[in-house]
C-alpha cells in the first residue's frame, strides 16, 4: 500500500508534522492556493481509507474528491488562497510561499513541530522548523495530502469563476493558458481574475 510508505516517511522524524504544498502556480488566472495539514493521529483505518492518497497530480479529480472529505475530517488542516491582486504585486513565488506560511502558522500548536515544505524552497519569514522536500507530494503523506486539499479547493473554486467568465472555459483548463484558452483571450481581452504579468509575452508575440 503507497499511502503506508507515505506514512512511515513522516513517523521517521520522530516529532510533530505539518506537510505543505501549493496549486495554480502555472495557470495565468486565478489565485493561488495552499494548504497545511497535520495528521494527529494515524490509525490503520486512516491509512486504508486513504490508500489512495498520493500527489495530487497523479490522482484523478474524481480519485481527489473521495478523498477530500477524509483528509479533511481526520487531519489539523488549513487552506488559503493568495489571489491575483497580490500575485501581480509580490510574483508567483512569493504569493505561494506566503500562502503556505499563513496555512502553516494557523495550525501550529507546539515548537516542537517540523513543517516539511513540497520543492526545493523554505518558507520566507518563518519562525518555526522547516525543511523542504523535493517531490515531497509522493514521499510525504502530510505533504500529498495538502497537495490534495490545495488541488481540489482551487479546482472548485476555479468553477465559481467559470460561472462568471464562462467564455475562458476554465472549467476544463483551470486557467492554464491552453490554446482554447489564448483564443479566447485575445476575442474578449483580460478580466479581473487574468495574472497580466503571465500574458506579458503572449500580447509582445500578438503585436508583433
Amino acid at each position: 500500500m503507497k499511502s503506508e510508505t507515505l506514512f512511515e516517511f513522516d513517523k521517521s522524524f520522530n516529532c510533530t508534522i505539518i506537510g505543505t504544498d501549493e496549486a495554480g502556480r502555472g495557470p495565468a488566472a486565478g489565485g493561488v492556493y495552499a494548504a497545511a495539514v497535520c495528521f494527529e493521529e494515524v490509525t490503520q483505518g486512516l491509512i486504508k481509507d486513504l490508500e489512495i492518497l498520493n500527489d495530487s497530480k497523479k490522482l484523478t479529480a474524481k480519485k481527489r474528491e473521495s478523498i477530500f472529505d477524509t483528509i479533511k475530517n481526520n487531519t489539523r488542516n488549513q487552506i488559503v488562497c493568495v489571489e491575483v491582486e497580490e500575485i501581480e504585486k509580490i510574483n508567483i513565488l512569493n504569493s505561494s510561499l506566503k500562502a503556505m506560511n499563513i496555512a502553516c502558522s494557523g495550525i501550529i500548536q507546539t515548537p516542537e513541530t517540523l513543517v516539511l515544505v513540497d520543492g526545493n524552497k523554505l518558507i520566507k519569514n518563518f519562525e518555526y522548523a522547516q525543511q523542504f522536500v523535493i517531490k515531497g507530494d509522493s514521499k510525504s503523506a502530510s505533504i500529498a495530502a495538502a497537495s490534495i486539499l490545495a488541488k481540489v479547493s482551487r479546482d472548485r473554486y476555479m468553477l465559481q469563476l467559470h460561472e462568471e467568465f464562462p467564455m475562458y472555459n476554465w472549467a476544463k483548463n483551470a486557467g492554464y493558458l491552453t490554446k482554447e484558452h489564448l483564443n479566447a483571450i485575445d476575442k474578449y481581452g483580460l478580466c479581473k481574475y487574468h495574472r497580466p504579468s503571465f500574458l506579458r509575452k503572449h500580447f509582445a508575440l500578438v503585436s508583433h
